[in-house]
């Protein structure tokens, strides 16, 4: 009896093991797992400190950054990850003498007004100057570049044409082919890299918020932009800026990516920053896009609107000191809702034009410099559909897509 049992045992125990080596075998990932099998964190250039850190010994560095300018790393003394600004991480570094930072649109801790104009200081927590490059010059002049022997550049964009941190980008390049400084330029993701739209900007319409011949979105990280001012010859004399770019680890263009930190008071989330190439330009109407709320650039109004339930009243706040119809209530769309655009939608724009009450007043002068052209505002005044309106646009973005693929770094 008992060596009965203990026969049965071995046997079921037998039968069990060959189950088990059978079933724990690795199954081929399927359309609905393979994501999850090989996706991976994104790492910025900035978090490659290997990378660029070595580059820095014994040099006198000068950086462009802003609040964005963040590294994810673990400290010595941490073994979790944490977060540094990049000027602390460098200005602590050894063998690294910082000299200053340059600051662009909003400041080094991003709280200032769009387009207010910002005033050169000295940072409390390292002591190191910081020069405003959105005050008495947008470009950083030869006495502010005297001594230093390399700069980095580490700013968070969102891949927009009038978004002005690559036109901060393009004086900076600018001023290091000068002086003969080397540039290195630390890569991050373009939340809006998955699509390219928009009118082509025209030369004659050139701005802060428009410096290069290119798209409203034009699906490219700054890093491979550079590349591409570098390349077409934009710079002043068609100079080259001696750049080296960290590249970025697991990117690739359509890869979602959030960002931690908000690039720009008004753009506090990923709705907004989704929407804003769409909701931008009524900076150029007399319609509210949502500064001075808690939505900014994720709704729109005015008093002038009609037909809309909707409604909402900026106040002064956090980047909008004085914001467009200060406490006045506004008629219009709540969008916060909306699934991710991969493309411009221009139905909002032609829709409050259209319901507008005082449609000789709907457009001002910034709106052409917003478009880049004025085919655009004359289309929507001569009432053409949002297809026809981005059926003009298809040569200019076709051409478009041709010179921006000299220039790409990642898939």
């Amino acid at each position: 009896m008992i060596y009965n049992t203990i026969k049965s045992t071995y046997l079921f125990l037998f039968i069990f093991s060959i189950f088990c080596e059978v079933s724990c075998k690795q199954i081929p990932p399927t359309a609905n797992n393979t994501k999850n099998v090989i996706e991976k964190k994104i790492i910025t250039g900035a978090d490659r400190t290997s990378e660029y850190i070595p580059l820095l010994k014994g040099k006198k560095v000068a950086i462009v950054a802003n609040q964005t300018s963040i590294i994810q790393k673990k400290s010595k003394f941490n073994p979790d990850i944490t977060s540094f600004h990049l000027v602390d991480y460098i200005h602590n570094s050894k063998d690294i003498e910082v000299v200053r930072v340059f600051a662009p649109e909003h400041g080094f801790r991003g709280k200032a007004d769009a387009g207010e104009l910002i005033k050169d200081g000295i940072d409390t927590k390292t002591g190191l100057p910081i020069i405003s490059l959105y005050g008495k010059n947008k470009k950083p002049s030869n006495e502010q570049l005297k001594g230093i022997d390399m700069v980095v550049f580490d700013i968070q964009d969102v891949g927009v044409r009038f978004y002005t941190y690559i036109s901060t980008l393009h004086y900076v390049m600018e001023a290091c082919a000068e002086n003969n400084i080397p540039l290195i330029f630390l890569d991050r993701p373009n939340p809006n890299a998955h699509y390219i739209d928009g009118p082509i900007l025209e030369q004659e319409h050139q701005s802060f918020v428009g410096m290069h011949p290119v798209p409203v979105v034009y699906g490219m990280t700054i890093g491979e932009y550079g590349k591409m001012i570098n390349g077409e010859g934009w710079l002043h004399n068609k100079m080259k800026c001696d750049l080296t770019i960290i590249q970025m680890e697991h990117y690739s263009h359509d890869k979602k990516y959030s960002l931690p930190v908000k690039p720009s008071p008004n753009l506090p989330n990923d709705v907004s920053i989704n929407l804003y190439p769409s909701l931008c330009f009524f900076e150029g109407t007399n319609v509210s896009a949502g500064r001075g709320t808690e939505n900014q650039f994720q709704i729109y109004g005015s008093p002038f609107l009609k037909g809309f339930d909707y409604k909402f009243t900026p106040f002064s706040n956090e980047g909008a000191k004085y914001p467009k119809h200060k406490e006045k209530t506004c008629y219009g769309e709540d969008l916060s809702n909306t699934d991710q655009l991969s493309e411009i939608n221009l139905s909002w724009l032609v829709k409050a034009y259209r319901q507008t009450e005082k449609k000789e007043e709907f457009f001002n002068d910034f709106f052409v410099k917003l478009a880049g052209t004025k085919q655009l505002q004359q289309q929507i005044e001569n009432n053409l559909t949002e297809k026809e309106i981005k059926n003009s646009w298809k040569e200019g973005l076709e051409k478009f897509r041709k010179i921006r693929s000299k220039y790409l770094l990642y898939k």
